[in-house]
């Protein structure tokens, strides 16, 4: 099992972004996934998480409404739609997934990671 991310690039302040995070391979459920950031020097920080249904979602206080978490559960994918983009945004984004193994073991699994650069 490994999450594949996608769509990350450089982008223009006020544009936008859609990021992708596909867990692939075979499992039983893929739970809880979120979004986080970071940047040189800095720690990690959270971003946005979406619930295993896909209806409950969250976000950090500094994103003020211009990004959105979605889930395609058929796909097993997560998305990060990222609009109104400012050159703070600029990061390395991860996802992180909570997945359940067909014998009940949930383990913690990281993406790659994406690099988004938002030029002023």
């Amino acid at each position: 099992v490994q999450l594949v991310e996608s769509g990350g690039g450089l982008v223009q302040a006020g544009g936008s972004v859609r990021l992708s995070c596909a867990a692939v391979g075979s499992f039983l459920r893929l739970n809880t996934v979120a979004w986080y950031r970071q940047t040189p020097g800095n720690q990690r920080e959270w971003v946005s998480e979406i619930s295993s249904s896909g209806q409950r979602t969250t976000y950090a206080d500094f994103i003020g409404g211009r990004f959105t978490i979605s889930k395609d559960s058929a796909n097993n994918t997560v998305y990060l739609q990222m609009n109104n983009l400012k050159p703070e945004d600029t990061a390395v984004y991860y996802c992180n997934a909570q997945i359940r193994g067909w014998f009940g073991v949930q383990k913690d699994y990281w993406g790659q990671g994406t690099q988004v650069t938002v030029s002023s």
